[in-house]
């Protein structure tokens, strides 16, 4: 799990930080599209906060997070149905679209990974 915990606090933090520091260039790598609006540019910068808030939970939660890594199933899965939604209905598009929802996919299994073994397996330790 430390690992999991590790790598997802290093990459949600700097998405974090990038929507909180410049959302445009991630909507327009993400999506394809832009935040037109202040109201965008806002809820945007909220989900950057929330974003860096998930990181250091990951990260001091290393060391025994087995309800984090639950929480962080859920999350995953919810991403992944969110961008298809995005993708396959809203016919939004960027570079980054579909490497972001297979991230997002395969850090779903290692969720499962973990809370599936009953001791500390390889893909979960550090």
């Amino acid at each position: 799990m430390k690992r999991l915990l590790t790598t997802t606090a290093i990459i949600e933090g700097a998405t974090g930080l990038g929507l909180l520091a410049t959302p445009a260039v991630l909507a327009r790598l993400l999506l394809g599209g832009t935040f037109d609006t202040p109201v965008a540019l806002t809820v945007a910068r909220v989900a950057g906060t929330a974003l860096v808030a998930l990181s250091v939970a990951c990260w001091l939660s290393r060391q025994n997070g087995g309800a984090l890594v639950a929480a962080m199933l859920l999350y995953n899965l919810a991403v992944v149905a969110v961008l298809i939604h995005a993708a396959l209905v809203l016919a939004l598009s960027g570079v980054g679209l579909w490497p972001t929802i297979a991230l997002h996919l395969t850090f779903a299994f290692w969720c499962i990974a973990c809370l599936r073994s009953e001791r500390p397996a390889m893909a979960c330790k550090a």
